[in-house]
């Protein structure tokens, strides 16, 4: 004996041993035939249990009791789903008297006593999704109210769908698998579009717990929709880049975090409550955690603009020791894991778009979060951390400064906060007009105004560096000398090297960099100033300007990186201590600058060093243009020799740095 299931017809069919072949919903032979066909049907599920670890059912919502009686054997009077079938009609006593207990519910129960390791996933569409795996047990279920509401913004309803499913029992949502389209349905691109409804839905689908599902040729944008029996596409279509990348940039990262979102055992569902006082049905926000890491989520699914609040969550079915069960609400401070303390705030991170934001822990636990959201906007915030402020409040400086913006980064910006006596007064000087400015000053009779002016804000940025580290440097000495350097720049005609404003904008922030260590008591100012490029984001500030001036962002970062390695050698002429200035000094000093060697794209290959040749001269022209501006004409002939001898090593050299150097050492020596 055995039994064959017919998915096209959705039925089986009995194979007896007597050569018999009859379909069990043969109404004759239905009281006869049913405990015998149910039996050979689960031997036939186990044995395929035994030999597989999933068996998916295809079209399971047929079997089931009130589905089974309706296709096949409709209530009389009912008509039924297929008309040809009422003459085969039971009442639901006799049809209960036939078919007792729920098939799929003795299937899971047998297979879990006989093949406990295998998960049974069944296709249960209908709206049957919560009946599969509340009552029958089913351990996964295509969610197909998924897809279906979410698409048609039936938003309460889904909404009301997950609430009941919490106050049963959370852990059904594991159960569920979520998806966007399939075999049967209209593709995802033709149902959510490609915009930010779909990736909304699609990090819903990510998010939530349960499994995620993606249909074939859904990342890659395609339209066709795919039937079960087909061996391959008919329509010539092509990858959609923007969409794969989309998918790349914001949904993988999230599938690479599935460990915080897929249990159900932390997960919090939110009302997002209106100003008014009202909920919006049409945000869903909701978090999850794992260990100790969290994720907040939040999509609005509706074209339409929204603002609110979230505090506390739906009410969860929580267990007891006892058995029994109780609804709970929690916390969103709770939800996050957060402490509540008043000198702590809690630092997170929107991964759709790279910011990080921080927030008041005791406001958080107690008044909730704000959000405004656009129409089909989400956030999925991560990395959630606690930080406890000091003496300083420099994280309560920081929250009340940014007012709910997000930055880049929460420390970087503490930085810029905590540096803002210095930032002002250098963006003053440092900056897209100032440099335009002193461009249309330039002349053999420069503008006098312009120059008191670059020497007043001068003395500003000197002295906020001197009260800023503790320094003793006198502001006005060094802005003087600073001036007269400026004003011997404007007199030179705009040739050679100076021949664009790109480079006349790199030597006006170098003038207005590299003097900035002399506020401060070391022996080495160059190097305070180079560091303060760094340390102190002056690099930023500089980048800003030059890209306001027409320069890309890589090219305003070489031109930064310029300003460094002039900034560390702006004394270069005058040689180390105790070594007189040659050529292969200079150039062992610069080969031992990681700013330099960057500057030169010094790169090993091949077991040998290498670099620019066009770089190179372009170094060396630098490092005479601020030597011409600072000595004058008549030191060229004390450091031209010293460059000369490194323009003819580098010709023999073969732009490697080792021949290079060897070069330079024998020409010293002759």
């Amino acid at each position: 004996m055995r039994v064959d299931y017919h998915a096209g017809e959705a039925r089986f069919i009995y194979h007896g041993n007597d050569g018999t072949n009859m379909p069990w919903n043969d109404t004759a032979q239905l009281n006869y035939l049913l405990p015998e066909v149910r039996e050979a049907v689960i031997q036939t599920i186990l044995h395929v249990a035994r030999n597989f670890p999933i068996i998916r059912f295809d079209a399971a919502m047929t079997l089931a009791k009130k589905h089974f009686q309706r296709l096949w054997f409709p209530e009389p009077g009912s008509g039924g789903a297929i008309p040809s079938r009422a003459e085969h009609g039971l009442t639901w006593r006799e049809f209960n008297e036939a078919f007792p207990v729920e098939f799929w519910r003795e299937v899971v129960d047998r297979v879990a006593a006989e093949a406990p390791d295998t998960l049974l996933l069944a296709e249960a569409f209908w709206l049957m999704e919560g009946y599969f795996v509340r009552t029958l047990g089913m351990h996964r279920v295509y969610n197909s109210a998924f897809m279906n509401m979410l698409r048609d913004e039936d938003n309460a309803k889904y909404r009301s769908v997950m609430k009941n499913t919490l106050e049963f029992d959370p852990e059904i949502l594991k159960r569920f698998v979520n998806f966007m389209n399939n075999p049967d349905e209209r593709t995802a691109v033709e149902q959510f579009g490609k915009g930010d409804k779909y990736f909304g839905i699609c990090v819903l689908m990510a998010t939530l717990p349960g499994l995620p599902m993606f249909g074939h040729g859904q990342v890659e944008g395609f339209a066709e929709k795919y039937g079960m029996e087909y061996r391959r596409a008919y329509w010539d279509e092509q990858v959609d880049g923007y969409l794969v990348e989309r998918h790349e940039r914001e949904i993988f990262p999230l599938l690479h975090r599935r460990q915080i979102f897929a249990e159900a055992r932390d997960f919090l569902l939110y009302d997002f409550y209106a100003p008014e006082g009202h909920v919006n049905e049409d945000v869903f926000a909701y978090s999850n955690r794992a260990g100790d890491a969290c994720g907040l989520v939040l999509y609005h699914n509706k074209f339409a603009d929204c603002r609110g609040w979230i505090r506390a969550s739906a009410a969860c079915a929580v267990k007891e020791e006892d058995g029994g069960k109780v609804l709970r609400q929690r916390a969103l401070g709770e939800g996050l894991n957060l402490s509540g303390d008043a000198d702590c705030y809690v630092v997170f991170r929107d991964s759709i778009r790279g910011l990080e934001f921080i927030r008041n822990s005791r406001e958080v636990c107690e008044r909730g979060l704000f959000f405004e959201l656009g129409a089909y906007e989400y956030c999925v915030f991560l990395d959630f951390r606690e930080v406890r402020d000091d003496a300083s409040r420099r994280y309560a400086t920081l929250c009340s400064y940014l007012n709910g913006r997000g930055v880049p980064g929460i420390e970087e910006a503490i930085r810029e906060v905590f540096l803002q006596p210095v930032h002002g007064p250098y963006k003053e000087l440092v900056n897209a007009g100032m440099f335009r400015y002193l461009l249309d000053a330039r002349g053999e009779e420069p503008n006098l105004a312009a120059l008191d002016e670059a020497e007043l804000k001068m003395v500003n940025i000197l002295r906020a560096v001197k009260e800023f580290t503790g320094g003793s440097g006198d502001e006005t000495v060094v802005a003087r000398e600073v001036s007269a350097d400026l004003e011997a720049l404007l007199r030179r005609p705009a040739a050679g090297l100076l021949q664009d404003e790109a480079r006349w904008s790199v030597l006006f922030g170098w003038l207005f960099t590299h003097a900035l260590g002399r506020m401060v008591d070391t022996p080495d100012p160059a190097g305070a100033s180079r560091a303060w490029i760094d340390e102190w984001l002056l690099g930023r500030i500089l980048a800003g300007a030059f890209i306001e001036l027409g320069q890309d962002e890589g090219a305003a970062w070489w031109s930064v990186g310029i300003v460094k390695i002039l900034t560390s050698h702006q004394r270069w002429s005058a040689g180390a201590p105790g070594e007189p200035l040659n050529a292969f000094n200079l150039l062992t000093r610069l080969l031992s600058d990681a700013d330099a060697r960057n500057f030169l794209r010094v790169n090993r290959h091949q077991d040998a060093l290498w670099f620019n040749n066009e770089a190179f001269d372009e170094l060396l022209n630098w490092l005479l243009a601020i030597e011409l501006l600072q000595n004058g004409p008549d030191s060229m002939l004390c450091v031209l020799p010293a460059i000369e001898v490194l323009r003819q090593a580098k010709e023999t050299s073969g732009y490697q740095v080792e021949q290079l150097l060897e070069a330079t050492e024998k020409a010293l020596a002759t």
